[in-house]
């Protein structure tokens, strides 16, 4: 298998081919987005004129960085493309997201273009969702009533549920939002729509990283080049 920061830096190089000049760019999170945030700056210098809004505080500041245009949803609240990475990714183009601890902003992103590539390495394909903990936000009042819910909820699904609190060293980690996350080991996650219902029944629950319906498109990087996959 190829070195997975060049297959990174592939899938990220290959999202290029679907930019426009002119377009309202929804720009993820994570090492993959970077990639392509890196990936985009030279075009920006040489004259290709985009907005981007950024799905986190780190992906704004590394567009500043690299003198890319940014706004904010509520100036320009309908993009034209979001593209975003995954940490799983099964066959029908649903997604496990949230490594990053932007899932939140990620997915309203996602539902406010038009249009949502994923970039990813092959390591992120998978058969079936949930060997990767399901990030799960939440709002930090009635944490533990929300966990035994979250664990209640699962239970009536016939899964296993091994929830894990966020850190940042020894602090519980907060989103952008304000936010904390709760990491759900599933092992295997045979319907992740009912498990999406089912979570979105919890009220302590803001958003869970089961990204289902928003993506057709996958371009995955491999040892023998990019893959684009399609739902």
């Amino acid at each position: 298998m190829a070195d997975i920061e060049q297959l990174k830096r592939a899938a990220g190089e290959a999202a290029l081919a679907f930019v426009e000049d002119g377009m309202l760019l929804g720009i993820g999170t994570g090492t993959t987005a970077e990639a392509f945030v890196r990936a985009l700056a030279p075009k920006v210098r040489a004259g290709m004129k985009v907005t981007g809004v950024p799905t986190s505080e780190r992906t704004l500041r590394l567009c500043q960085e690299l003198a890319i245009p940014t706004a904010t949803l509520e100036t320009m609240p309908k993009l034209d493309l979001s593209i975003d990475g995954a940490d799983e990714i099964d066959p029908q183009l649903r997604l496990i997201k949230g490594g990053g601890g932007a899932l939140l902003r990620e997915k309203i992103v996602a539902a406010a273009a038009k249009r949502m590539i994923v970039i990813a390495d092959e390591t992120k394909l998978v058969d079936t969702l949930g060997a990767f903990p399901l990030p799960i936000e939440i709002n930090g009042f009635g944490m533990i009533a929300t966990y035994l819910a979250i664990q209640e909820k699962a239970k009536g699904l016939g899964l296993t549920c091994d929830l894990t609190l966020r850190r940042s060293g020894e602090e519980p980690f907060i989103t952008d939002s304000g936010h904390l996350i709760l990491d759900a080991s599933f092992g295997r996650i045979p319907d992740p729509e009912a498990l999406s219902r089912a979570l979105h029944d919890v009220p302590g629950v803001v958003e869970h990283g089961l990204f289902l319906g928003l993506s057709k498109d996958a371009l995955v990087a491999t040892a023998n080049g990019v893959r684009h996959l399609k739902a």
